[in-house]
């Protein structure tokens, strides 16, 4: 397999970046110079420009959500509801115990939209395209509003919300103007695959690599580990059945599970770190995105090869045609 192969595998990349940042942690050798603000800088810096080239793949036809209300509508309740529900009851669930700073962090999950590489995801895997990026425009608009929202149900009487609002506007709102300057600009698909999982890559090792993990029981990582496989296995699986049991097409299915299951991480650990940052807190808020985001590479590994495999996706759509 040639480099650009592996560069291209987004399964590959962030299993190899968790490695790196891992090895990276243990070993102590993450770079000193790389402070807590610079780090919440370089995220939110390497994040826009990440989303902007993202959602400038985003077509601008077909686009009106009142002309697709159910389709809207299933990415609104998958995308920012029914994804939120697991995080919001752990964080519920810890807030009051001697570990309330690290769970902060599952709000952050909570808040998130789905990555909006579901739009590319939903083009390799034949997902429903316009589905997908009619939803990922809705849901990153309506996080406007989404994100502040949560943050201030579950943090608003410890954070700065004017925080909050600047950081979710260099986040969501300056890349969505962007994007769509550079919606007619050519972009190669090897070219794209391989900036944005290099992109993950340079923020999943940032991240994790810079990620206390000294001195923190295990069974809070596994009581995290076990909230963030109930939101991605758990809620991926559980739409994977209850809509092949329907009779729902591959095509939408796929879009879906991506939906409700693929989190933008990076939207987590950005909030996350410029957020609490200021209280001293980002370090152990991040304890439970980092954890998330292993758990994550895991489901994402699971879809490349078991849940959306090219034998199982070939065969679905083979019996979809002849039906």
């Amino acid at each position: 397999m040639s480099i650009i192969s592996l560069l291209k595998s987004s399964a590959f990349m962030m299993t190899l970046a968790l490695v790196v940042a891992l090895a990276t942690n243990f070993s102590g050798a993450f770079p000193g110079f790389l402070n807590a603000d610079l780090r919440s800088n370089l995220t939110i810096l390497v994040l826009a420009i990440m989303l902007t080239v993202s959602l400038s793949r985003i077509p601008y036809r077909n686009l009106n959500p009142v002309k697709y209300p159910k389709s809207t509508a299933r990415a609104v309740v998958l995308g920012l509801l029914v994804s939120a529900l697991i995080p919001l009851i752990g964080y519920y669930l810890l807030k009051d115990t001697a570990y309330s700073a690290q769970a902060m962090g599952l709000v952050f999950i909570a808040a998130t939209p789905f990555a909006a590489s579901v739009v590319p995801l939903s083009y390799i895997l034949n997902g429903d395209m316009e589905h997908a990026a009619r939803g990922t425009i809705t849901v990153y608009v309506l996080s406007l509003l989404w994100i502040p929202f949560i943050i201030w149900l579950t943090l608003g009487h410890v954070v700065d919300m004017t925080n909050v609002i600047i950081t979710v506007a260099e986040l969501i709102a300056v890349p969505l103007i962007l994007s769509r300057l550079l919606t007619k600009i050519n972009i190669p698909k090897d070219l794209m695959a391989v900036f944005l999982n290099c992109c993950i890559f340079f923020l999943v090792w940032l991240s994790v690599g810079s990620t206390n993990f000294i001195g923190i029981p295990a069974g809070i990582f596994v009581a995290f580990a076990i909230i963030a496989a109930l939101r991605s296995f758990g809620l991926g699986t559980a739409v994977e059945t209850i809509e092949k049991k329907s009779g729902i097409s591959w095509s939408q299915r796929v879009t879906d599970i991506l939906m409700t299951s693929y989190k933008n991480k990076g939207i987590a650990i950005a909030l996350c770190m410029a957020v609490l940052g200021p209280l001293g807190l980002a370090p152990m808020g991040m304890v439970a995105v980092a954890t998330s985001i292993v758990v994550e590479i895991m489901w994402v590994a699971f879809m490349d090869s078991v849940l959306f495999s090219r034998k199982r996706m070939e065969r679905e759509l083979a019996a979809e045609q002849s039906a």
